[in-house]
């Protein structure tokens, strides 16, 4: 399998190349050149089947023979060793909950995946590597956890000041050793524009071994496939094939889901739900793409006005627009909304939304209205015990926190405060 960049100037290269690369030299992100089928006896007996068997068999022709089949073996069963459930929340509705991972996040599958994959690309490699990677909330964390006192390797994380919870925060800046915070005066958008200059710039790059583990590196972006599979697994005897909402900022997680829907799975539509955060929801409503300035929100991993990844989904879609319109649609959710969704949810169902994926929710159950007949599930991509001034304004109580987190509040932050300029990013890491 070879990757294209969809700048569409640079080379073609292999998962192993597209992998410790991050990014194509000429800006595009790297997009699989064929759409591998996933076998019809997989999807039409898949009960039959562990997670780890699937997982395997998705990814496998991605990453062709890069790596040995014991070894991916290996790295997606570590990769998996986790719950994934679908929880009813009422008769039409479930929760897929893709936060019971190491960091409550769904970050988790595509960080383990990818660090993993790189440990074994770069177990050889004789130069320090350093892990580039700008987060607006969970990926970080996830990064920091997947790549902790790796040898050979040094992370970077830049997310911006003020706009992460207290628990994404304590995540991704607490670890010390090769894990290092820059704290960004600024917006997602400026960490990631920053990060994106850093993998364009020669003089950088001859200096520093650089990667990247943001969802723009295909190690990370196409594992998020596998949960969209385990989904269909828990609810494929239960009635129609149910659509599916994915809260949605920097778009990887969805784009995964629609490749994978691309590959043979039965989806009948996807649904993106943003928060006030709304690019996309223009640009399907209007078919032009508007230029906007992130502002915050509550569901504050999805603050994008610029979103990476909608570029792949352009490329699923051969950028004709009535087949991508067809296939997906968007709404966009207020923050007033969020808090009422989430406690309205809990006193009538008794289930805890976190503030993502009670805007994933409210998309649905609007979605739903208006389509009698379906079903749905949404995406829960983080616990709400990050979230604690949302959540529990609305339900009334603290959230208990789960064991692997209580470590986190006698913690001290470690972070490096850095004005929103890729000058200073390029001083840091040539120092």
């Amino acid at each position: 399998m070879l990757f294209y960049s969809t700048n569409k100037t640079s080379p073609a290269v292999s998962f192993k190349e597209a992998t410790i690369n991050g990014q194509a030299p000429d800006g595009g992100l790297y997009f699989p050149e064929r759409i591998p089928v996933v076998d019809p006896e997989l999807i039409g007996n898949i009960r039959n089947y562990s997670n780890e068997e699937i997982a395997y068999r998705v990814i496998a022709p991605y990453v062709g023979e890069d790596i040995p089949e014991a070894v991916l073996r290996q790295i997606v069963k570590e990769t998996v060793d986790f719950e994934i459930p679908l929880v009813k929340v009422n008769e039409r509705m479930a929760s897929l909950e893709l936060f019971h991972g190491p960091t409550l996040a769904f970050k988790d599958i595509g960080a383990r995946f990818m660090s993993r994959c790189l440990g074994y690309f770069l177990k050889d490699e004789t130069r320090k590597v350093t892990v580039l990677v700008a987060t607006s909330g969970d990926t970080g964390g996830a990064v920091a956890h997947g790549f902790y006192d790796v040898p050979g390797v040094e992370v970077v994380i830049l997310y911006p000041s003020g706009k992460v919870s207290p628990v994404q925060e304590k995540q991704l800046t607490t670890l010390g050793k090769n894990i290092t915070a820059l704290e960004i005066a600024g917006t997602f958008d400026d960490c990631q524009q920053m990060v994106k200059k850093a993998f364009k710039d020669a003089e950088l790059s001859g200096q520093r071994f650089l990667t990247s583990a943001n969802s723009i590196n295909v190690a990370r972006w196409l594992p998020q496939q596998f949960y969209y599979f385990f989904a269909y697994k828990q609810c494929v005897e239960a009635g129609p094939d149910p659509v599916i909402c994915v809260p949605s900022g920097n778009f990887g997680n969805i784009c995964a889901g629609i490749l994978a829907h691309a590959s043979g799975l039965p989806v009948p539509h996807f649904i993106a739900a943003c928060n006030a955060n709304d690019t996309v929801t223009q640009y399907l409503q209007t078919g032009q793409m508007p230029v906007l300035q992130a502002v915050p929100t509550i569901s504050n991993a999805m603050d994008v006005a610029d979103p990476s990844n909608f570029v792949r989904i352009l490329e699923i879609f051969k950028h004709e627009f009535p087949a991508l319109t067809s296939k997906l649609s968007s709404v966009s959710i207020s923050d007033a909304e969020t808090r009422s969704t989430i406690r309205s949810v809990y006193q009538e169902h008794h289930y805890m939304l976190d503030p993502h994926g009670a805007v994933a929710y409210l998309a649905l159950q609007r979605y739903l209205a208006n389509h009698p007949d379906d079903r749905g599930i949404f995406l829960e991509t983080a616990h709400p015990v990050k979230f604690p001034e949302a959540v529990e304004s609305e339900i009334g109580h603290s959230i208990p926190v789960p064991a692997m987190l209580s470590h986190l509040f006698s913690l001290k932050k470690k972070s490096i405060r850095m004005a929103a300029d890729y000058s200073r990013l390029k001083e840091y890491l040539l120092s």
